[in-house]
């Protein structure tokens, strides 16, 4: 092999053939008094549901608008819940205090659903639209061009100011490390290049105010295996220390080995979000634990957040790219190191490739204001 041959091939993620695919954009605006005043002309305080013609006439004119483009996965979302979107083969949605979980099959599955509470007020007005269909990454361009222009068409309607509105673009590959030790010979090659320059040569552009986070998350559920590793005290005040020390200890090694040092491990048992932020942030948010990176500035170091007094079901490590981790090609070299760093560590708690699951998830995030 050439070693120009040997470069390319350097920077090419070999991911397992069953992976799955997934993009999701979130369309987000407030609902100041200018708007409301727009969309009701009155609002009776006094009625037990004073904000439910408000929503349902916001949101049907919404999914007049997505039909007339095509999109048939669209969500309508008045309760100021975080979204969140994963692959199932059956689809269903899920509500706790903070969040809508989406679980759907992109292949199959198409709803419009609108999600409000007609007796509050919301912050703001979150637009859902979810990918469908096959070749996800193929047409994730024209996915996001068709969404632009619903969101400009509300906009007309409702005398919305489209500088109002913030756009979040959120694509994933989701496979398991050891999908070959389980049978999955076959690979797709992915150079995994910034979304800007995917869409770019396609003929959409992304504004040139945007900001951008690439990383992964990879999921490792505690076992009776891993368990027994270490000596645990179950009369102690802090039963489960030794357990998360020892995963740690392997997670820091592996990380610092492949020069991975934009990292997080979360086994507090909370919902580890990762958001663009000027200034490094880690901080609890009640069920999530937001994790805030900025990718132009250098690697912040490895952080770790457990809670030794209780035994989580899945530990999740977090690999944020930085500068230094993005290529003319794209993050292609990232993920392998990310891969070789997770292996390590599962050697080291004697992970079974046949049997156990670690998920990776690669996140690629774009956002930017119309």
């Amino acid at each position: 092999m050439s070693i120009i041959r040997k470069r390319s091939a350097a920077h090419k993620a070999y991911l397992p053939n069953n992976l799955r695919d997934n993009q999701y954009i979130l369309a987000e605006f407030t609902l100041t008094d200018e708007l409301l005043a727009t969309i009701s002309a009155f609002i009776d305080e006094k009625s037990t549901q004073p904000y439910y013609a408000t929503y349902q006439k916001l949101s049907s004119l919404f999914f007049e608008i997505t039909e007339g483009f095509e999109l048939s996965n669209c969500q309508f979302i008045a309760n100021d819940k975080l979204a969140r979107v994963r692959f199932s083969q059956e689809m269903h949605q899920w509500q706790t205090n903070q969040q809508i979980l989406f679980y759907y099959n992109p292949e199959h599955h198409q709803l419009n659903k609108a999600f409000f509470d007609a007796t509050k007020r919301a912050k703001k007005i979150s637009l859902l639209f979810l990918a469908t269909g096959n070749d996800i990454r193929l047409n994730a361009a024209y996915f996001h061009q068709k969404v632009t222009q619903v969101v400009n068409k509300l906009c007309e309607a409702v005398n919305l100011d489209a500088s109002d509105v913030r756009l979040r673009d959120h694509q994933h590959l989701t496979y398991d490390l050891f999908a070959k030790q389980k049978g999955c010979l076959n690979t797709q090659t992915h150079k995994l290049r910034h979304i800007e320059k995917r869409y770019q040569s396609q003929q959409v552009i992304v504004p040139e105010y945007h900001s951008a986070m690439n990383y992964a998350v990879v999921s490792l559920n505690i076992s009776n295996e891993l368990m027994q590793l270490v000596e645990l005290d179950h009369s102690a005040k802090d039963p489960y220390n030794p357990l998360y020390a020892h995963i740690t200890n392997a997670f820091t090694q592996a990380a610092q080995h492949y020069n991975l040092n934009n990292a997080a491990l979360i086994a507090n048992g909370l919902v580890p979000i990762v958001r663009y932020s000027i200034h490094e942030i880690v901080s609890r948010v009640g069920e999530l634990q937001m994790l805030g990176y900025n990718p132009e500035q250098l690697p912040c170091g490895i952080v770790s957040k457990w809670d030794a007094n209780e035994l989580t079901d899945t530990v999740h490590f977090i690999f944020v790219a930085t500068k230094e981790n993005s290529t003319e090609h794209g993050f292609g070299r990232f993920l392998n190191q990310i891969e070789q760093a997770m292996k390590e560590v599962s050697e080291t708690l004697q992970v079974s490739a046949s049997k156990d699951e670690v998920l990776v998830r690669f996140h690629q995030h774009i956002a930017y204001n119309f």
